[in-house]
């Protein structure tokens, strides 16, 4: 431990997160170019909730589990969210999917045309429809729309779009429900994508109001981008709504969350940490794709990783950095943040999770289930969840 931190109050920080895992992140999904199908992928969103509850199982900090649709479409919700529950786990995010079909080449919500605008609308209330259903509180909102080249279309009349459409989905909102929205640097539009950045996703959430939040997806930003500039100033203004953890070496990877650059994800959650974030709504979400590694036990690794960056920022002594920040002790300051970040906090976390029932290895834990050989023998027939490339 480092000096002047409680070991139990970190303990006890570490026992109250709760992250969201990705029900797609379960089925085949991949890259661009090409998805490599892996045998005992799920064939239903039940079959997703299965594995889901494994996650949560082994780690006892994943309860909750977004869906996409219409990836995720089903008949019932009410009994669907009852089957989640059987399991130990509840349903999250709705993420809406307005980015698939061949109408949306120019766009959605902000389509020129308007009856491509108005079906990309009644999807966004049809997902509104599907939370209330299940009694989700959040609708996660990224849209692949932007153009390619100058003027391929007018750039002030796109937000004019946009923003109506999200005026129109937010009224739809009930009480206790919020709109996150997402933004990306590029992909798929390479000349001006129509949520760019922090700042044009926090210009229309001021302009709805305070149900309107910000996802940060770690992922989406340009190389060498101060994430945690990001996520402090968000946090300031009561405007972080969410995360979207994943690593990416380049461009968009969605890879496991801590890969990359594990002390990013550690200073990302130090001012978490320290703006309150942690006790706060924010929606803690993976947005990974496994391509060539097996599901199940990559997002075991991503919640660990994710954990073990939480650790390590609660471990920060926030008197000492304090005290160096206000004599202007920059070496001392940056020492405060390396001890932290250079303790090893897996031993802490093994006492946490034996603490709490849970074998002190998931990882371990998982490969002496036999679930994953079990779902190989299972899962045969059918068609397996996921989205071609």
């Amino acid at each position: 431990m480092t000096a002047g931190t409680s070991k139990e109050a970190v303990k006890a920080a570490l026992t109250t997160q709760a992250l969201e895992t990705p029900s797609w992140a379960y089925g085949n999904s991949g890259t661009r170019f090409k998805v490599f199908a892996q045998p005992g992928v799920p064939r239903t969103t039940r079959e997703k909730l299965d594995d889901a509850a494994r996650v949560h199982a082994h780690t006892g900090v994943a309860p909750r589990v977004a869906l996409h649709i219409p990836w995720d479409k089903v008949d019932d919700y009410a009994a669907l969210a009852e089957y989640a529950a059987e399991r130990g786990v509840t349903l999250g995010a709705i993420n809406a999917n307005v980015f698939q079909d061949d109408d949306y080449k120019l766009g959605s919500v902000t389509n020129p045309d308007p009856a491509v605008r108005r079906k990309a609308l009644d999807h966004l209330l049809e997902c509104v429809d599907i939370m209330d259903a299940i009694g989700s509180r959040d609708l996660k909102l990224w849209f692949s729309d932007g153009t390619n080249y100058p003027g391929q279309d007018d750039l002030r009349a796109r937000q004019d779009r946009l923003s109506e459409a999200l005026r129109t989905t937010y009224d739809r909102l009930g009480d206790d429900q919020r709109m996150l929205i997402e933004y990306k640097l590029f992909e798929p539009a390479f000349y001006a994508t129509d949520i760019p950045d922090w700042g044009t996703a926090y210009a229309h959430c001021l302009k709805l109001g305070p149900k309107a939040q910000v996802v940060v997806d770690t992922g989406h930003h340009a190389p060498g981008t101060n994430i945690e500039f990001i996520v402090a100033t968000l946090l300031r203004e009561g405007r972080l709504g969410g995360f979207d953890f994943n690593s990416r070496f380049y461009a968009d990877d969605d890879l496991m969350a801590g890969a990359a650059d594990p002390f990013q994800l550690f200073r990302i959650m130090y001012e978490v940490v320290r703006g309150g974030g942690l006790t706060s709504d924010i929606a803690f979400m993976l947005d990974q794709c496994h391509n060539i590694e097996a599901k199940i036990p990559a997002i075991i690794r991503s919640v660990m990783n994710v954990q073990e960056a939480t650790a390590k920022a609660l471990l920060v002594d926030a008197d000492t950095l304090a005290a160096a920040q206000r004599t202007g002790d920059v070496l001392a300051a940056n020492a405060a943040m390396m001890d932290a970040f250079n303790t090893d906090v897996r031993p802490l976390l093994a006492e946490v999770r034996e603490e709490s029932g849970l074998d002190p290895d998931p990882m371990r834990a998982y490969q002496q289930s036999g679930w994953q050989e079990q779902i190989v023998k299972d899962r045969v027939g059918g068609e397996q969840a996921g989205w071609g490339a």
